[in-house]
């Protein structure tokens, strides 16, 4: 059985091309991307000014498909966590937060997604749910676009998640919408995208940066490059790799352990690329891209929240003149772990603060829906194994 691509795997460049080859004018390109990204279509039926011919031709060679929501926990206002049903029957999760993960605590209107690039995770980070179903595959480039469109289709019919009216978007206002059909709420209902969610998004680099293209274009999801944060447990090749790139992707590291003893006892990531290698590939990222980098760090009592942590994570902080996001231990069914007590997370907190290290303590969204990555999949699938801490 021959599996087409997704028309979501394209470009706008590369729409074009096909759209030139089946001799079609040009602007035909530019309807197609309007219906799959500003109405966020889910058929070729749907795009009514377009010839049925062109569709009947696109519908031969390209999938239109949308991911169908499994399953999903809510808390009202705050955070939703979707279980996404792929074609194959696999599942991811998405995590939809009204407010940018950095900035927890403070009042906003914005909306940020957190995003999966992968079926489960091959790097076992021992506190993570993700990988405890093993890895089944990498995610293609619409698959994690469609997370996106998803989303906001989802958005669309709500209103606690809603100002009174979206904005435009700069491209909307600088084009003008005009085209018949409009959907109700124009511009985009998403304005952040953290790719954190299930997997390690450096280990699938081709269809990540394809995905991003689209969700960062104009025509496509016209989400800010500085909007758009690429987090990696520590792939030290890719990360140089990202900073050789033109695009302005932030950066966030997963490091959950300021020295090669703490961070391999929970991270087996730490063995191919130990501190050393991997501090070397962030002092290339800052130095060719000139943007700071966020430093992540997940406190779990007795393994890295020791006072004495303090030092060293202050010294890799310095050094990379980043900053720190500590974010309190989301309890994993199935793992023995424990996050500390609230007034030693301000302990910690305030050591680092002592020594001028930026550095925030996340007050969290999604505590209550299984909002560790991979969870609602495991308690879906039933395939939570429990795990003692190594």
């Amino acid at each position: 059985m021959t599996i087409r691509p997704d028309i979501r795997t394209l470009t706008l460049p590369q729409l074009q091309e096909v759209v030139a080859g089946l001799r079609q004018p040009a602007f035909r390109a530019g309807q197609i991307a309007e219906w799959l990204y500003r109405r966020k279509v889910a058929s070729w039926a749907e795009m009514t000014n377009v010839p049925a011919e062109l569709r009947k031709q696109l519908a031969e060679r390209y999938d239109l498909h949308a991911l169908q929501q499994a399953t999903s926990k809510l808390i009202p206002g705050e955070a939703m966590k979707f279980l996404w049903r792929l074609r194959d029957g696999q599942l991811i999760e998405s995590v939809l937060l009204k407010a940018n993960p950095a900035l927890y605590g403070q009042a906003s209107d914005r909306r940020t997604l957190c995003i999966s690039t992968q079926v489960g995770c091959a790097y076992g980070c021992k506190f993570c749910a993700s990988g405890l179903a093993g890895w089944k595959r990498n995610l293609q480039a619409d698959e994690i676009v469609e997370q996106f469109l998803a989303s906001e289709r989802w958005l669309a019919g709500q209103t606690d998640f809603l100002p009174a009216e979206a904005e435009p978007t700069a491209a909307e206002t600088a084009r003008g919408i005009s085209v018949e059909n409009q959907v109700p709420k124009p511009g985009r209902l998403i304005h952040n995208l953290v790719i954190m969610g299930m997997g390690e998004p450096l280990a699938n680099y081709e269809a990540l940066l394809q995905a991003l293209k689209i969700l960062n274009a104009p025509w496509g999801g016209d989400i800010g490059a500085r909007k758009i944060t690429i987090s990696t447990s520590g792939l030290a090749p890719q990360i140089r790799s990202l900073a050789n790139e033109p695009f302005q992707f932030r950066l966030a590291i997963s490091l959950h352990g300021a020295t090669d003893e703490v961070r391999t006892r929970i991270m087996p990531v730490n063995r191919k690329y130990p501190l050393r290698e991997l501090l070397a590939a962030c002092d290339y990222y800052v130095v060719h891209k000139g943007k700071m980098i966020t430093l992540e760090y997940v406190l779990i009592e007795g393994i890295n929240d020791q006072l004495e942590q303090v030092k060293p994570l202050a010294e890799i902080t310095r050094r990379l003149h980043a900053k720190l996001n500590l974010i309190p231990y989301n309890h994993v069914a199935g793992l023995d772990w424990k996050r500390p007590s609230e007034s030693h997370q301000k302990d910690f907190l305030n050591a680092l603060l002592d020594r001028r290290v930026p550095a925030t303590l996340r007050q969290e969204k999604g505590h209550d829906i299984d909002a560790a990555c991979g969870q609602l999949r495991l308690r879906t699938e039933g395939s939570i194994t429990p795990q003692a801490p190594a």
